[in-house]
């Protein structure tokens, strides 16, 4: 580790994760960031890009040949998906190690990742290797490893809503539901229609329904938890919104459970998940710009149905605030370290 802190490399930092990632580390005490690159960028100043770090980042952004990557002790991949297996590893031979905020990583079965993804992977070998990147389940792997796979948004939103219930095997694994709604920017800084002014404003709509690339990751989290393979619906929905996630999700119960003390008890060690008092109905502008997953957990008339709302910032907690999360936890820094930021209201 680098006198000043981490010395930190950031492949593909113009996009709204890169930017996200910059304004949480530029806020680090234990980093220092030392390479962000851009093919289509290169030379311009980071602070010419994004204002907001005027004053904190010096830095231009710089070929990836040109940056010295192999000279840091973290890089993190803040690229479109099939960027990271490119790239990695080089990187991870010489002794760097990796956070991948793309889905490179994610899925363990490589034949359904390509599946998904439209294309043949390129180091399978280190799909094997990478540690899936959800500090609330895989901490101690984390701490010691090579190479992370960082969780999605929706994902992490999902998950760490229908865990506590699945860990406690009081649902029906075949009948699970999880109803979410997304921000634009969780499509990305690039271009596109669906995401103009115009088409995403005063709107609401479904997508994916058939299925979401996001589904085989949430599938196996689940079932890996489970112990067995889970029946998933997942329909994600597009909301006139910047930031945010909601989840709302639906399970039958199957056992006797105190639902909010199940839920409490789960979470009470984490420092980024924040169980609401019984009744409560979190709201995503509660967590904007900070790296927390609000969870309340209902049960309506006493039914046999629980339904769990699970809040993030689908660029924090749902991207690049888990990275840094991710990051302390490899470096053995304290985990909230240059995440404490609030919520921003209104």
């Amino acid at each position: 580790m680098a006198k000043n802190g981490i010395r930190i490399g950031i492949v593909g930092g113009t996009g709204y994760t890169g930017v996200e990632l910059l304004r949480l580390l530029a806020q680090h005490p234990h980093c220092e960031l030392a390479a962000i690159t851009s093919r289509k960028d290169a030379g311009m100043g980071v602070a010419e890009m994004f204002p907001n770090l005027r004053g904190r980042v010096a830095l231009k952004f710089s070929e990836p040949a040109k940056a010295g990557l192999k000279d840091c002790d973290l890089v993190v991949f803040a690229t479109p998906n099939g960027v990271a297996m490119n790239e990695a590893r080089a990187l991870v031979d010489a002794g760097v190690r990796v956070i991948d905020i793309a889905a490179d990583f994610r899925i363990a079965d490589v034949a359904l990742w390509e599946q998904w993804y439209g294309v043949k992977h390129a180091c399978p070998e280190l799909v094997a290797e990478a540690v899936y990147g959800l500090p609330e389940v895989n901490r101690e792997k984390i701490r010691e490893a090579r190479i992370v796979a960082n969780p999605g948004c929706y994902p992490t939103a999902v998950q760490l809503g229908f865990l506590p219930l699945i860990e406690a095997g009081v649902v029906d694994l075949e009948h699970l539901i999880a109803d979410a709604k997304s921000g634009v920017s969780g499509a990305g800084r690039k271009a596109e229609v669906h995401t103009l002014l115009g088409e995403a404003s005063d709107n609401f709509k479904a997508y994916g329904v058939s299925g979401h690339r996001h589904h085989p990751e949430i599938a196996q989290g689940l079932a890996r938890a489970a112990g067995r393979a889970v029946n998933l619906v997942f329909v994600p929905h597009l909301v006139p919104m910047i930031r945010g996630i909601h989840a709302t999700l639906y399970a039958r119960i199957t056992g006797s459970v105190d639902l909010q003390a199940l839920y409490e008890k789960r979470y009470a060690k984490e420092a980024f998940i924040d169980v609401m008092p019984a009744g409560s109905h979190p709201e995503t502008r509660s967590v904007r710009g900070a790296n927390f997953c609000r969870i309340a957990v209902h049960r309506p008339r006493g039914g046999d149905t629980a339904v769990v709302l699970s809040v993030i910032d689908n660029l924090v907690k749902g991207a690049s605030g888990q990275a840094v999360q991710n990051m302390n936890i490899m470096f053995g820094l304290p985990e909230t370290a240059g995440l404490e930021q609030l919520a921003l209201l209104p």
